[in-house]
């Protein structure tokens, strides 16, 4: 075990980024696609 000092420990940083936000929105995005796709089917207007 190695003790870490109080610069250390202020230079950690979490894993959360703008990507994995980005991604996480882009999830929702297509499930609310997926779900008003079911809830609502609605032939092509073409």
């Amino acid at each position: 075990m190695k003790e870490v000092s109080r610069k250390e420990l202020e230079k950690i940083t979490g894993g959360f980024s703008v990507w994995v936000g980005i991604g996480i929105a882009a999830v929702v995005v297509f499930l609310s696609g997926v779900l008003e796709g079911i809830t609502n089917p609605d032939k092509c207007k073409g």
